[in-house]
């Protein structure tokens, strides 16, 4: 048993390395001005460093590369996101603008698959529907964010959990995805602050509506 787990960890561990290869190489001949759509796979293959044969061991075609690609950007990116809680050590509105700092630095690390995403999604059906699809799990997450501090009172009550989580989710991402694509990063930290303080003025500690004597 002992063994099988630690082949199962070699072979992930592989994976990932060859995952982070790939990335790299992509976000290289992104920069030098190819799409990704004229990339063929022997172009990213070369630039990895890896065979066609080695390619095709791990990924069925393109789009299936994009798709792990895409899924492990989101799935760092929530690990940030799902870390801010509004109580906690590094929480409240400060907390929540630095992450939203971290997130950008995150994407901004990585614009190039960002990139070749949107490109993609564009007329790729697949794609587009697995990274919306994605946009799931920061849902839940604000959700459960929302839900604890309307128990505890300091949420107003009268918020809609779900719908708000989804408008703070597609909002926030539309704001990252344009200041990625469209800024330098000189003033990421401006942008971070300014959707922190929307969403914790404006949701998370909105003041309630006045009620008639």
């Amino acid at each position: 048993m002992a063994s099988t787990t630690r082949r199962r960890s070699s072979a992930a561990d592989r994976r990932s390395a060859l995952e982070r290869r790939i990335l790299s190489a992509i976000d290289e001949l992104l920069r030098d001005g190819a799409t990704f759509t004229e990339l063929s796979v022997e172009q990213i293959a070369h630039a990895a460093g890896i065979s066609r044969s080695t390619f095709y061991l791990y990924f069925r075609d393109k789009v299936d590369l994009l798709l792990r690609l895409g899924g492990s950007l989101k799935t760092e990116s929530h690990a940030i996101a799902a870390s801010w809680w509004p109580c906690a050590p590094g929480g409240g509105v400060d907390g929540l603008a630095r992450t939203y700092e971290l997130i950008l630095r995150h994407y901004r690390e990585h614009a190039g698959l960002l990139s070749a995403i949107n490109e993609v999604a564009a007329y790729d059906p697949v794609v587009r529907e697995a990274w919306s699809a994605d946009q799931g799990r920061f849902v839940d997450h604000v959700v459960a964010v929302l839900r604890e501090e309307q128990r505890a009172g300091r949420t107003p009550a009268d918020i809609d959990a779900e719908l708000t989580a989804r408008i703070i989710v597609q909002g926030g991402g539309q704001v990252i995805a344009q200041q990625v694509a469209g800024s330098d990063g000189g003033d990421d930290d401006a942008v971070a602050r300014e959707l922190a303080n929307g969403y914790w003025h404006g949701v998370y500690r909105r003041t309630p509506p006045a009620t008639a004597d």
